[in-house]
């Protein structure tokens, strides 16, 4: 029986995908080339977005102690502290870690994760996709509705899907690689030398350190496997005159500053996500995050179709949702990589930056990108002004010196002494909105002895009375006019003996509101 998806990749975006589908329902494999997971941790850090999609799987809690992460765009720094909203993601967590804890939840949930087999071939109908690849007991085919690659910059589900691959050539070369027993300054947003060169140091886990070499002039290296710790030691003691030769070295590897988009994240019931679909520099700490939300966004759509639960149009939604996504990475991240390496001649606008940023409207667009919390639906339903917004749960903790009954409340302070009263909270006008919603402050705060001065839309205005009122001729006629003729009348039924009263005067007469049940 034909499986409902396959998942090329276990890294942490395939693992993702997969963990995703089979929570909606589907029968889904996973298909990895390597026999064993790999010790290389490219990705150190994911965004707030990112951090929130774990939290809602239950999973951020596995990953263990983390840092909060610095945010800076091409090496300006952004002050998220003047920030509404809680920007700051996740660092120190190393790729290896995190695939570990993805590998492990969607074996609980029953996916199996087939290592050793390589695609080599696809073919597609109006049915579904049949894979071919080679395996440790040969090749092997098998047939699925749809097919998933989240197989890497050098995807082959992308190639065999013949989707281009537009975008920029790599330049610039860096070195990265993870040392143990170094004690270097810590760099964490990395560090801008003259010239146009760059040097990163960040930590681990369990004394392990991210190091990160940019020389200007040093072209991008072409084999991966040609690389040695020796020749990032050499770079880094010629940059900054400390020694790394006596570091222990975990792993090392090169990659350039190449930026690309897939032209289409679909063809027929192929898809792409993660780095497939996008590839940036990893300097940028953008790439693991955003594929993760790219898994989210496609995994409930993919199961949905396959259950049967929503039509075929669902699945045009991911292109159209997250393909702006990428585009705007790729063009942030050739932006961010000229402003950070360009040298000395690009210093005015480094300034420049570094005062727009430090207006909180333009830190909070640029810190949005970055973190991801930005992205909006480009296709919403209704229009709407604040669409997919932070709600205030999720928003930063107050200062510490703020205090009383508002405290937790982003945007009110507490009442000065002056005006602390007595307040209440009023109900929430739709009840059902608040089943299930975290005990949280008070949307509004009344004082009990201040009226309300709304009126309701569907209620009559109160008929007017006249009663008597003691004053002074000249007063009543100022108020109610001479003679009392623009005195309003009352519409209260009169008594049988009113025909014998004699109508009063504007000196017996002022308007009051009728007290309720007077017609």
């Amino acid at each position: 029986m034909a499986r409902d998806v396959i998942v090329v990749g276990a890294g942490p975006v395939g693992l993702m995908t997969a963990g995703e589908l089979r929570l909606g329902g589907a029968d889904v494999v996973v298909y990895e080339r390597l026999p064993q997971p790999t010790r290389q941790s490219r990705g150190a850090s994911f965004t707030r977005r990112t951090a929130e999609c774990f939290e809602q799987r239950g999973l951020l809690e596995r990953l263990g102690p983390t840092e909060p992460a610095d945010s800076h765009f091409g090496g300006v720094p952004i002050d998220l502290g003047m920030l509404e909203e809680d920007h700051y993601g996740h660092r120190g967590v190393s790729q290896f870690r995190t695939e570990r804890m993805l590998e492990q939840w969607v074996g609980e949930l029953g996916v199996p994760v087939l290592r050793g087999r390589e695609v080599t071939a696809l073919r597609q109908d109006g049915e579904g996709v049949v894979v071919r690849a080679d395996g440790a007991g040969g090749p092997c085919e098998e047939r699925a509705a749809y097919l998933v690659g989240c197989d890497g910059g050098r995807s082959t589900v992308r190639r065999l899907a013949r989707i281009a691959f537009p975008g920029t050539e790599g330049r610039r070369g860096f070195l990265t690689a993870d040392v143990t027993g170094i004690a270097t300054r810590k760099r964490r947003i990395g560090e801008n030398l003259p010239g146009g060169s760059m040097v990163m140091a960040m930590d681990l886990e369990d004394g392990v350190t991210r190091v990160v070499v940019h020389e200007a002039g040093t072209p991008p290296p072409r084999d991966r496997d040609a690389v040695a710790f020796s020749d990032l030691a050499d770079a880094w003691q010629r940059l900054t005159g400390e020694s790394l030769h006596h570091g222990r070295c975990r792993w090392i590897s090169c990659f350039t500053d190449a930026s690309r988009a897939a032209a289409a994240y679909r063809s027929g019931r192929v898809f792409l996500a993660g780095d497939a679909a996008h590839v940036q520099p990893p300097a940028m700490a953008q790439g693991l995050s955003v594929g993760v939300q790219d898994a989210v966004n496609l995994g409930w759509k993919l199961a949905a179709v396959a259950a049967g639960r929503a039509g075929e149009e669902l699945l045009d939604t991911y292109h159209a949702e997250r393909h702006p996504v990428g585009a705007q990475l790729a063009r942030n991240a050739r932006a961010a990589i000229e402003l950070r390496l360009t040298g000395e001649d690009m210093d005015p606008v480094r300034e420049v930056v570094g005062e727009l940023l430090s207006h909180p409207d333009a830190a909070a667009y640029a810190a949005g990108m970055l973190s991801n919390l930005g992205v909006r639906p480009a296709h919403a339903p209704r229009p709407h002004p604040h669409p997919r917004r932070r709600h205030p749960h999720h928003r930063r903790p107050p200062p510490a010196h703020r205090t009383g009954p508002a405290a937790d409340h982003p945007r009110r302070r507490s009442p000065s002494p002056r005006r602390r009263q007595r307040v209440h909270r009023p109900r929430h006008r739709h009840r059902h909105l608040d089943r299930g919603r975290r005990p949280g402050p008070p949307r509004r705060l009344r004082r009990l002895d201040r009226p309300r001065h709304r009126r309701h839309p569907h209620r009559r205005p109160r008929p007017l009375v006249r009663r008597p009122l003691k004053g002074s001729p000249a007063a009543l006629d100022r108020r109610a006019g001479p003679g009392g003729e623009t005195a309003r009348t009352c519409r209260r039924r009169a008594p049988a003996s009113a025909s014998t009263t004699p109508t009063p005067t504007a000196k017996d007469l002022v308007e009051w509101p009728a007290p309720n049940g007077i017609r």
